[in-house]
């Protein structure tokens, strides 16, 4: 039996004071844990831990340490649990620690395959059009499951994205050489995945567009 000598409150220039707490045994430090699993753990100077005791709290606090080092991963945008358990895998976390963590985060609501996945192709439309079948790439890329991929993508409608991303283009675009324009946005729309077809279609319609606003315009003024 070895005894605990100190619990001292982690404070990192001022980061993290008060959630965590190092855990000293025999004077020794020998593991950090959640400050609320100390309480729980009804854990005090002068109390005497077991060999299997140690364990497990040190166990619990390299738990407490990827739940950390994943919310805080989760906090620039929502992630795949591909990639989260790849990243705290890079971070040396053990299988076992890496699938508790996940566990509790999907509990939480925080991690969820169908609603990342969603979130990356409204994010993809909203401010970068592109086809369904690049849309998908992207999410396999993230380790998003087919099914899931199916679903989500399911709704993207090619010829609509791929016109809001070549409108979004056009101004910046030859004007007055049909066969310049048409290679600069077929190639820009190329780089989006979309299709031959759909990017005939577009470049067609809008430069259709545009010669309708030129014999417009004199009448207007």
């Amino acid at each position: 039996m070895v005894r605990i000598t100190a619990i001292r409150i982690a404070n990192r220039s001022g980061q993290n004071s008060g959630k965590r707490a190092n855990v000293f045994l025999d004077s020794q430090f020998t593991f950090t844990l959640e400050t609320e699993a100390v309480v729980k753990q009804g854990l005090q100077v002068g109390q005497e831990l077991s060999a299997s005791q140690i364990k497990a709290l040190t166990r619990e606090g390299y738990f407490y340490r990827g739940l950390n080092a994943a919310t805080r991963f989760l906090s620039y945008r929502p992630r795949s649990e591909s990639e989260l358990r790849k990243r705290l895998n890079q971070r040396g976390f053990e299988s076992d620690i890496i699938e508790m963590v996940i566990a509790r985060l999907k509990e939480q609501g925080f991690v969820d395959d169908v609603a990342f996945a969603q979130f990356w192709k409204e994010n993809r439309d909203t401010f970068s059009p592109r086809s369904r079948w690049l849309t998908g790439l992207e999410l396999r890329r993230q380790g998003v499951a087919a099914d899931i991929i199916n679903t989500v993508v399911g709704d993207i409608d090619d010829n609509d994205s791929a016109y809001r991303a070549a409108s979004s283009r056009v101004r910046r675009l030859p004007l007055s050489d049909y066969q310049a324009f048409r290679r600069h946005l077929g190639d820009y729309l190329k780089r989006r995945g979309f299709s031959y077809g759909v990017i005939a279609d577009t470049v067609r319609r809008l430069w259709q567009e545009l010669e309708q606003e030129e014999r417009t315009a004199p009448l207007e003024r």
